[in-house]
């Protein structure tokens, strides 16, 4: 009894320990792949080379997976698993895009880094403030642990990349189902930027 009674005053303690914890790695990963992109965007001749060298950093930092499928959102279980990998590889490649064509060579962002905070177990939020061409703007990171560490949605100034994504998804996905979704994926992908 005495040591239930010890166990259930020190528990807040240990979540909390525990939470720090969670907070304070996620937050190192997502530093640790922000200064590989930085480095990787300061040595880069063009868009071109700099999307191909940051694919796997990124690929590593983000669950495209779980971004997929929430942007697309309950429709997301009638595509079939040919469709699923056809989206997830589609949109990739379209973050990946958009992400890149925010650079230009020789401006590069400056971070600073707000405390991290874990709303639930297993996720954390990365509040910043990026410096980029002269101007602030406020980004949260949204980091899951799924047996490691990966971004899973981007807040921008209040907007969720994702709950954007969904908006145009959902409205495609009720036009056509899930050819609709990849067909707008891949006009979106093909079009030059």
């Amino acid at each position: 009894m005495k040591h239930l009674g010890l166990t259930l005053l020190l528990l807040p303690l240990l979540i909390q320990g525990t939470a720090f914890a969670s907070t304070e790695e996620a937050e190192k990963c997502l530093k640790k792949s922000v200064n590989e992109v930085i480095t990787i965007a300061s040595h880069a001749p063009n868009r071109v080379v700099l999307a191909e060298s940051l694919r796997p950093v990124l690929e590593n930092i983000i669950s495209f997976d779980a971004m997929t499928r929430r942007s697309i959102g309950p429709g997301w279980r009638q595509f079939s698993p040919e469709q699923q990998k056809t989206a997830i590889r589609l949109y990739t490649t379209l973050i990946i895009r958009t992400y890149t064509a925010k650079f230009t060579p020789g401006e590069l962002p400056v971070l600073t880094y707000k405390t991290a905070l874990s709303p639930a177990p297993g996720r954390v939020e990365v509040p910043t403030n990026v410096l980029f061409k002269g101007s602030h703007y406020d980004v949260i990171y949204r980091l899951e642990d799924s047996g490691g560490w990966r971004i899973t949605d981007v807040v921008i100034e209040g907007v969720s990349m994702i709950a954007n994504y969904r908006t145009q998804f959902d409205a495609e996905f009720k036009q056509g189902g899930a050819t609709a979704v990849i067909s707008s994926l891949n006009r979106t992908v093909d079009t030059p930027q």
